[in-house]
C-alpha cells in the first residue's frame, strides 16, 4: 500500500480545479506580494566550486580550507583535483588521510571561481535561463561555503587574489561596517551581477543565518576569550571553560548537533520547538544587527540596487524563529521592494512528511519557498517507482498544494526538482526507492549511479515537458541539463561536464563489492538542445505560462492533459505516461501549432506514442 493513503486523503480534502481557488489567510497589514518578474524566470542553480574554473591561480590552498572542526588533517601533498578525473579515483594525497572515499571527499576541491561563472554567462543566456540562484559565496573553508568563517565577504579562493583579500580582511572591524571594504573576490561578484543583468539574468544568493563554521571571527574570539568575549551571546553556549580545571568544560549547541556549525542565539523562543515546525521568537539582537548589515550591502552595494542582488535564497529557515523572518522581510523590501525571498522549507518528518510552506508564504516571511512538495508526487506519476501514482491522485496532491496559496504565491514558487541536496534528477528517475531515501549506493546496494537506460531519459523529458507548462518557475540544478547522473550529496556534486573536457570513463561499481566496470561521461548534446527548446518554449509563451490559469481537462490512469489560459492564449499540454500509444481527441474545430515539432496540427485525434507528450499552442 505504502505512501497509497496518502493520496487518498489528498483526493477527500481538495476539490477546486485551479490553483488559485482558495486563499492563504494573513492578517492584512502584513500583506505583500511576490516581486512580479518571480513568475516569469527560469532558474538555474550555481555551485561554483564544481561549476568551472576560470583561473588556476586562485585555486584552493591547504591554508584557505583549514578548519579547526576537520577530522582529517590536510595532507602535505595535498592538491586541487583535475577537473576531468574520474569521480571515484582517489587521489594520491589520500593516502596519508586513512579515510575511506566519502570522507576524504570532504577535502576535495576543483577550483571552481566567479571567473568560472562569467565565461559561462554567454553559455546560460543561450540556455535560456533568466534567473540565477547562487549557493552559498560567503568566505569559508568547505566546498559547500555553509560554515562561514565570515559573512560580509566573497570565499576569497573565488576571486582573483586570495592572498590580498585575507590581507584585507583582516584590516576591517568585523562588527562595524564603516570599515568594510570591497575584497578582489567581492569585486568580481559584482561584475557577476553586472554582467548578468545585462544579459536580463536576475541574480539570488544563499545565506545560512542559523549558524556559522567555527572558523567565523565571532566564534573564535568566544573559543579564546570564553565568557570573556563580546561576542559571548551571539551562540548557544550551555557552559564556559573553567580555566582552574583541567577539564575543558565548553559546551554549546551545533546545527543538527553538528559541532562544527555553531548555532546562532535565538531569544524569546520556546525551548521544545522542533525543526519542520515554525514558531516564534528572534536571534539576538547583535547577530541580527550584522545580518541586516550584510544583507544591505549587496543589496544595494554604496547605495545603489542596481548593482545589488536581486534576492536572497534562505537556509535551513524553520530553524529560526519567525519573528526574526518578519523583520527581515520588512528591512529587504525598505532596501529593494523587488527583492525576491525564498526559503528553504522542506521536511516535517523526513522522509514521508513535508512542511506546510502556508505560514512561511502567506504575505510577511517569503515570496516563495523551494517547491520540492510538488516534485515528489510528479516523479511517482512519471517515473517508474514502487510508489506509482495515477494522473487523478497526481492532479489532487497538486491542488492540494495550490489551494493553499495565493495566485501570486503559486506563481512565484521556485519549482525545483533536484539540487544539492538531492539526488539529480536522471537518477531519482532511474531509481525506484521512495524519494530522497536511501538514495545512494552506500545505503542500497542496489541503487543505480551511473547511467540510466533509454527509458528513463524519455520519462525525464515527459516530466520536463510539464515543469516547465506547470504553475510557479521551473528551476535547474547546474549540469542536469547536460545530462548528468548522481546520487544523493555528495554525488549529485560532481564537476560539470563541460562540452570542451574529455573526461575519464567512470567506474560504475566503485563504490560495491563488485568487478569494476567502467561507462563513457560527458556533455549529453540531445538532453541540452531539448532543454533550450523548452526553455525558449517558456520564455516565448510567459503571459500564458507565467500567469495564465491552469484546467486539468484530462486525468485518466496515466494520460494528463491541461490547458493554461491567458485572455485570448491556450497551449494544451498532453502528456502521455504509460508503457502503450495513446489517441487523443482534440477538441473540434480548434487548429494548434506543436510548439517542439513546429508543425501545424488540424487533425481531430493525435496519436501519442508510449512515453510522450506535445506542447500545443491553439492558433
Amino acid at each position: 500500500m505504502k505512501s497509497i493513503y496518502l493520496f487518498l486523503i489528498i483526493v477527500l480534502i481538495t476539490s477546486a480545479c485551479n490553483p488559485t481557488s482558495q486563499k492563504a489567510s494573513t492578517k492584512s497589514n502584513q500583506i505583500t506580494t511576490p516581486p512580479t518578474w518571480a513568475k516569469n524566470v527560469i532558474w538555474y542553480q550555481i555551485f561554483v566550486e564544481r561549476f568551472s574554473n576560470g583561473d588556476t591561480l586562485n585555486d584552493p590552498t591547504p591554508e584557505t580550507i583549514y578548519s579547526s572542526s576537520n577530522f582529517i588533517k590536510t595532507p602535505e601533498n595535498w592538491s586541487v583535483t583535475p577537473w576531468t578525473q574520474q569521480w571515484y579515483k582517489e587521489e594520491t594525497w589520500t593516502d596519508q588521510t586513512a579515510q575511506d572515499f566519502y570522507s576524504n571527499l570532504q577535502l576535495r576541491r576543483y577550483g571552481g571561481d566567479l571567473q568560472g561563472v562569467l565565461n559561462k554567462l554567454d553559455y546560460l543566456k543561450d540556455l535560456g535561463i533568466t534567473a540565477i540562484y547562487f549557493n552559498p559565496l560567503n568566505d569559508a573553508p568547505s566546498l559547500h561555503k555553509y560554515d562561514a568563517r565570515n559573512y560580509r565577504h566573497i570565499d576569497v579562493n573565488f576571486g582573483p587574489d586570495p592572498t590580498g583579500d585575507i590581507e584585507i580582511i583582516k584590516s576591517e572591524n568585523p562588527v562595524d561596517p564603516s570599515t568594510w571594504k570591497w575584497t578582489a573576490a567581492d569585486k568580481m561578484f559584482l561584475k557577476v551581477i553586472e554582467e548578468a543583468h545585462q544579459r536580463n539574468i536576475k541574480v539570488v544568493l544563499d545565506y545560512s543565518w542559523n549558524h556559522t563554521g567555527v572558523e567565523f571571527w565571532a566564534w573564535q574570539d568566544i573559543v579564546k576569550n570564553q565568557d570573556k568575549s563580546p561576542y559571548k551571546d551571539w551562540y548557544i553556549i550551555n557552559s564556559f571553560d573553567d580555566p582552574n580545571t583541567p577539564e575543558n568544560e565548553f559546551k554549546y549547541e551545533g546545527w543538527l548537533n553538528i559541532q562544527s556549525l555553531p548555532a546562532l542565539k535565538k531569544i524569546n523562543a520556546p525551548k521544545d520547538h522542533q525543526p519542520g515546525h515554525p514558531y516564534e521568537g528572534d536571534l539576538h539582537p547583535d547577530v541580527k544587527k550584522h545580518i541586516f548589515a550584510v544583507t544591505k550591502r549587496w543589496l544595494s552595494p554604496d547605495g545603489d540596487t542596481s548593482k545589488g542582488l536581486d534576492g536572497y535564497r534562505l537556509d535551513v529557515a524553520d530553524h529560526i524563529p519567525m519573528g526574526f523572518w518578519r523583520d527581515y522581510r520588512n528591512f529587504v523590501k525598505s532596501v529593494n521592494p523587488e527583492a525576491y525571498l525564498v526559503g528553504e522549507i522542506w521536511w516535517e518528518e523526513w522522509p514521508d512528511t513535508f512542511m506546510n510552506p502556508v505560514p512561511y508564504v502567506s504575505g510577511d516571511v517569503f515570496d516563495a519557498v523551494m517547491f520540492y512538495q510538488i516534485y515528489r508526487p510528479a516523479r511517482y506519476f512519471f517515473a517508474k517507482t514502487d510508489f506509482e501514482i495515477d494522473a487523478a491522485q497526481f492532479v489532487d496532491s497538486l491542488k492540494f498544494q495550490w489551494n493553499r496559496l495565493s495566485d501570486e504565491t503559486a506563481q512565484a514558487m521556485m519549482d525545483v526538482a533536484a539540487t544539492h541536496d538531492s539526488p539529480r534528477l536522471l537518477t531519482s528517475f532511474a531509481n525506484k526507492n521512495k524519494y530522497k531515501y536511501n538514495a545512494n549506493s552506500r545505503a542500497d546496494s542496489t541503487y543505480i549511479t551511473s547511467k540510466p537506460d533509454a527509458e528513463t531519459y524519455e520519462r525525464l523529458k515527459l516530466y520536463l515537458m510539464h515543469q516547465f507548462t506547470n504553475v510557479g518557475a521551473p528551476h535547474i540544478w547546474n549540469g542536469d541539463e547536460m545530462g548528468m547522473w548522481g546520487g544523493d550529496d555528495p554525488d549529485c556534486r560532481k564537476p560539470l561536464w563541460w562540452p570542451e573536457f574529455d573526461f575519464e570513463p567512470e567506474n560504475v561499481n566503485s563504490t560495491l563489492d563488485k568487478p569494476q566496470e567502467f561507462v563513457e561521461v560527458g556533455f549529453n548534446k540531445d538532453l541540452n538542445k531539448y532543454y533550450k527548446q523548452l526553455c525558449a518554449i517558456r520564455n516565448n509563451n510567459l503571459d500564458v505560462l507565467s500567469s495564465g490559469n491552469i484546467d486539468f481537462v484530462t486525468a485518466n490512469g496515466k494520460i494528463l492533459a491541461y490547458t493554461r489560459s491567458f485572455q485570448d492564449e491556450e497551449i494544451l499540454v498532453v502528456l502521455n505516461a504509460g508503457d502503450h500509444p495513446y489517441e487523443y481527441e482534440l477538441p473540434s474545430g480548434e487548429k494548434y501549432m506543436d510548439l517542439l515539432t513546429n508543425e501545424e496540427i488540424s487533425s481531430s485525434n493525435i496519436l501519442l506514442n508510449a512515453i510522450s507528450g506535445k506542447i500545443l499552442k491553439r492558433i
